[in-house]
């Protein structure tokens, strides 16, 4: 597999575009919005969704041709040229890091919940689930829900429920699920929906569990604890509880069937999610990256300290080999990340770069924001800069998504073969 580093054309010009909105509507507001969390940023919501809106038509379009013609997924377009949709996407997510990652995280867009769409539904439920995203004028909110108060890392222990009900032919589920990004507005908004994970058989263990759609406005659906955070404190996390929720039998993804066969597709579909959306959270890592390196490279420029390369490492000053470092850390994130996206693009398996990228542009971005703030002195604690508030933003890029040490033991036991059983 060869990975081109140019970026196409068009991919440059909407970059072009998203840092303007970066730089006009995000960048000038993180500050205020992240002192006065959970306030939707309105500006910004109102300018992203003409773009989000044709983004999701564009990828719809292409689900539908495939299901009139050859019944294909649509990944990659007829000509055989491999797509470019998740490239163009990671630059997106990156530049809008950059403004600013709490801000980005309150994008009207089906998210984290569009990727368990596509990940695990059937062609037909693509169609009319993501129809919403793309054709909408209002724009839409999704969201995806696996954590419980007693489940995190350890899916297996999942304990929220979905039983079918034949005679109303629905599902109904019960439970709770924690630190959910965008729950809240994907449920309080009109047409917002969040794939919710629930076992149909508890015996079955992590082949019992499912993915299932519940639309905003559902009975038995409501919005518990909304989290005060530490960082990416501009977006909402909140807890959902299900009690007695009747959805419609076909807003299970995929099939209701548990197959409790060691290869069973239910459970690694739904995981599946993750090779898309690690990738996307590694891009965001490297914008709170990028935005911290500059703005430190800004400040030393300002009071005469340069950035030599070339220049043998025992001739630098500590300040410049620590500046050197954070590049260096930075560059490597960016290209595992471009690997794991250009796999994606190409309709490969990405399993383990997916959880290698992730994991290190999560531990990439706090090593460059921490030092951010050190090499800055007192003004790189204070307020008054953001150098503070990107450290606090890139934590959650070592949490959420899979911890650093979960996806430690993906990569460990992709490389090795082993099991989770033999390696846990």
């Amino acid at each position: 597999m060869t990975i081109s580093f140019e970026i196409p054309e068009h991919i440059q010009q909407q970059s072009q575009l998203v840092r303007w909105i970066a730089e006009s509507t995000m960048r000038p507001y993180a500050r205020e919005l992240d002192e006065r969390e959970h306030e939707r940023p309105t500006a910004f919501v109102e300018q992203m969704w003409p773009i989000l809106r044709d983004q999701q038509k564009a990828t719809l379009d292409k689900l539908r041709q495939a299901e009139g013609g050859t019944g294909e997924s649509g990944d990659k377009p007829k000509s055989g040229r491999v797509s470019t949709r998740m490239l163009g996407l990671m630059m997106q997510v990156e530049m809008l890091s950059w403004g600013d990652t709490g801000i980005y995280l309150c994008l009207p867009s089906p998210a984290l919940g569009g990727a368990a769409i596509e990940a695990v539904g059937t062609t037909a439920q693509k169609l009319r689930l993501l129809q919403r995203f793309a054709e909408g004028d209002q724009p839409v909110w999704g969201a995806m829900a696996i954590t419980e108060p007693g489940a995190g890392s350890d899916n297996s222990a999942m304990s929220t429920t979905a039983v079918f009900d034949e005679e109303t032919n629905e599902w109904v589920i019960n439970g709770e699920k924690i630190f959910i990004t965008s729950g809240k507005l994907a449920l309080e908004e009109s047409n917002g929906l969040v794939i919710v994970w629930a076992t149909v058989n508890k015996a079955a263990g992590r082949a019992g569990i499912k993915s299932f759609v519940v639309e905003a406005g559902t009975p038995g659906v409501s919005i518990g604890k909304v989290e005060i955070k530490h960082g990416i404190r501009a977006s909402d996390t909140a807890s959902i509880v299900f009690n007695n929720a009747r959805i419609p039998a076909d807003n299970i993804l995929g099939s209701a069937e548990v197959q409790m066969s060691k290869d069973s597709k239910g459970f690694q579909g739904a995981m599946a999610t993750f090779d898309a959306s690690r990738p996307l959270v590694a891009a965001s890592a490297l914008g709170i990256g990028r935005a911290a390196l500059e703005f430190v490279k800004e400040k030393l420029a300002e009071n005469g300290v340069e950035i030599p390369y070339g220049v043998p490492y025992h001739k630098l000053t500590a300040i410049q080999r620590d500046v050197l470092e954070m590049e260096a850390q930075l560059r490597s994130a960016y290209l595992l990340t471009l690997r794991s996206i250009n796999m994606l693009d190409e309709g490969a398996h990405n399993s383990l770069e997916a959880s290698m990228a992730k994991l290190k542009a999560g531990r990439a971005v706090t090593f460059i924001a921490q030092k951010a703030v050190e090499l800055l002195g007192p003004m790189g604690y204070s307020r008054e800069w953001l150098a503070e508030k990107w450290m606090r933003d890139a934590k959650i890029n070592a949490i959420y998504e899979g911890t650093d040490q979960i996806n430690c033991l993906i990569v460990a036991r992709r490389i090795l073969g082993y099991s989770r059983n033999e390696l846990a």
